[in-house]
């Protein structure tokens, strides 16, 4: 059995220099909201915005967030969202509010929301590799010149 593909329906898959062309972003979210930050920069990190996206490469860019201490999460939830993990061994099972990962490792809790809204496939790692996530304003990454991105 073949497959006939119509001269109308045609499939364009970006060169590797296009792919290999990514940007550097620095994101500000003091004072923001997780979930809508987080979703945001999920979609910059898969480049959903370009015109040559496909989901089967990553076409997304760099993104450097800084003022993670600063993040707001609605409602209730710095105390009633609960993060849970196991660590393997018997009687490992941890469970810890949002507001007690924010004063130990603030930056985890971005992670975490960014990490989540990516899809669960092989490009999930290289993806999330490109996220540089720190909890002031200082940050390592000034020799690759992000860009300022308001979100």
């Amino acid at each position: 059995m073949t497959i006939r593909i119509k001269s109308n329906q045609k499939t364009t898959v970006p060169s590797q220099e296009v792919l290999d062309d990514k940007q550097w972003y620095i994101v500000d979210v003091k004072g923001k909201t997780l979930g809508r930050v987080a979703t945001q920069i999920a979609d910059i990190l898969r480049g959903k915005g370009k015109t040559y996206f496909t989901p089967q490469h990553d076409c997304g860019d760099y993104v450097v967030v800084i003022n993670a201490t600063d993040i707001r999460l609605a409602g209730n939830k710095m105390d009633t969202k609960l993060y849970r993990w196991h660590t393997g061994y018997p009687k490992g099972f941890r469970e810890r509010t949002a507001r007690e990962i924010m004063e130990n490792k603030p930056e985890q809790v971005l992670f975490d929301a960014v990490r989540g809204m990516l899809p669960r496939n092989r490009l999930r790692q290289d993806i999330i590799k490109k996220l540089r996530i720190f909890p002031t304003e200082a940050h390592t990454h000034s020799a690759q010149s992000p860009k300022p991105l308001e979100l």
